[in-house]
């Protein structure tokens, strides 16, 4: 649960309750942080991700009142893409090109600021350097260029708005992690200082694959709806 035990409220879905609920329909329901019965589980303490505070949450017992409820029974399939999903993965998507942007600005001040000591040339002046940031530099344009019409097609409800989405997503996650790794190699050993700016941010970048929906189910989601088949 991200941002457990720090939070006002979250979200969270549950087996509809419906006599007639099928396989697979679930249930969004608000939970308020003052509900009795939420016994929170140890802090997360991964590789990285550091600034979400997410942690298990076990209930015991807990009751939620039906105003609590979003949507109606057994729609979260519904309400999660159509509602949920569009904001969230287009904030996804603007966090890892932010991950990315960051990681060239370093890269490119790094390249002005320092020299090759042996020589004395300015690492600037390095072609094979140049080439890399020019790589680096055009997969972050891309990625911002395909979340901003994204967004556009979000503003104006087009029908491909949600599979774009979902491809801007996976697209910034790709480059965050693709920048980021370039980054340190362009940047040597001094990007390897424990702790350093390039390290945290290359590990928060890989994590893009694995946050739920991880960039292969995206992709996979994606095509389904432009080919008109059945998301899940």
């Amino acid at each position: 649960m991200t941002s457990g035990a720090h939070a006002d409220s979250y979200v969270i879905s549950t087996k509809a309750g419906t006599d007639e609920a099928r396989p697979g329909e679930l249930t969004c329901l608000v939970l308020d942080a003052e509900t009795p019965g939420l016994e929170w589980l140890d802090p997360w303490a991964g590789l990285g991700m550091r600034g979400n505070a997410s942690r298990a949450l076990r209930l015991r017992g807990v009751e939620v009142p039906a105003e609590n409820l979003l949507g109606t029974e057994g729609d979260q399939i519904w309400y999660v893409f159509e509602v949920v999903a569009p904001f969230f993965l287009m904030a996804m998507a603007g966090t890892y090109l932010g991950v990315a942007q960051a990681a060239l600005d370093a890269t490119e001040a790094h390249l002005r600021e320092r020299t090759y000591e042996p020589s004395g040339e300015a690492l600037a002046d390095m072609p094979v350097l140049q080439y890399k940031i020019a790589e680096m530099r055009t997969a972050v344009l891309r990625a911002r260029g395909l979340i901003y019409h994204a967004a556009v097609l979000g503003d104006t409800r087009s029908a491909t708005a949600l599979p774009t989405i979902m491809l801007a997503k996976a697209e910034a996650g790709e480059t965050a992690v693709r920048v980021t790794n370039e980054a340190m190699t362009c940047c040597g050993g001094i990007a390897y200082r424990d702790n350093g700016l390039l390290a945290r941010l290359l590990r928060d970048a890989r994590a893009s694959h694995v946050m739920a929906p991880t960039t292969d189910v995206l992709r996979v989601w994606a095509a389904r709806l432009l080919l008109g088949r059945p998301l899940l």
